[in-house]
């Protein structure tokens, strides 16, 4: 658990289950496998068994502690619909989720189909509390196939996670997505991004009224090139974040007011 993060688009991380496998081409330089691996072998360490699935069902309390809101990153070191998560072990991690409603919790996942089969059960009625926001992490074209899951899925705010962006994923509809988040590769052997992959997501997600949040251009190290889009940076959270706006956005010399052509 971290009460802190790097990442722009989230205050904290809460990890019930750490340890994954790779699925699709956006695995392949995985950060958290790199980082996990480091500690394989070491006695007593969190990571003494590197990147293999853990369940830590002592986790599971873990976010009580904190009581003032805040946007939870859920699984940041895994995948929570993983298939070889007891779908009994979800349940114990959603019913943590839904007990404190004044936490934003953002759970992504690659294994799409799982997560609309188990929280179309789950919230069978109706749809999941507007405080667990329910995404898809997307790579380029070959795995939309994912967004339309999302779409299927009973969930009040969905987001697509364009993490890392690798290909174009051309014509996109954006309805029911409520936020897109975007960025490109950092870290060892990183596959560069075309600026006008990531200008045609922000152009449709404008179009279409859902929230764009670009993190980062990439590069050897996470913070080596700035996450400026066009001369902004952009910070775009779903409404239901409780922000101001939908749409946050500073220039290079972090004025407040957006460009004429950012909409609301």
């Amino acid at each position: 658990m971290s009460d802190h993060s790097a990442i722009e688009w989230t205050n904290a991380s809460w990890n019930p289950v750490t340890g994954c496998s790779k699925l699709s081409a956006g695995c392949d330089h995985c950060y958290t496998e790199r980082f996990s691996e480091r500690f394989r072998g070491v006695p007593g360490h969190p990571f003494e068994q590197g990147f293999d699935l853990t369940l830590r069902p002592e986790r599971l309390g873990q976010p009580e502690r904190w009581r003032r809101p805040r946007l939870i990153f859920v699984n940041s070191m895994s995948d929570l619909f993983h298939k070889d998560i007891p779908t009994e072990y979800i349940g114990r991690v959603f019913s943590a989720m839904e007990q404190a409603d004044w936490r934003t919790n953002q759970v992504p996942t690659k294994r799409s189909s799982l997560m609309r089969s188990f929280v179309s059960q789950r919230y069978a009625n109706g749809s999941a509390p507007p405080h667990i926001w329910l995404g898809v992490s997307i790579e380029d074209v070959s795995t939309l196939s994912r967004l339309r899951h999302l779409k299927q899925t009973n969930a009040a705010v969905r987001f697509a996670s364009l993490e890392p962006l690798l290909g174009p994923v051309g014509a996109v509809d954006l309805s029911g997505i409520h936020w897109v988040i975007a960025d490109s590769e950092s870290g060892p052997g990183v596959r560069t991004v075309d600026v006008k992959w990531l200008s045609d997501v922000r152009d449709q997600c404008q179009a279409q009224s859902a929230a764009f949040s670009f993190r980062q251009w990439g590069g050897k190290t996470p913070k080596s090139s700035r996450s400026i889009l066009d001369g902004w940076k952009w910070l775009g959270y779903p409404p239901a974040g409780g922000r101001d706006s939908q749409w946050r956005l500073r220039n290079r010399h972090g004025a407040a007011d957006a460009p004429p052509w950012a909409g609301t």
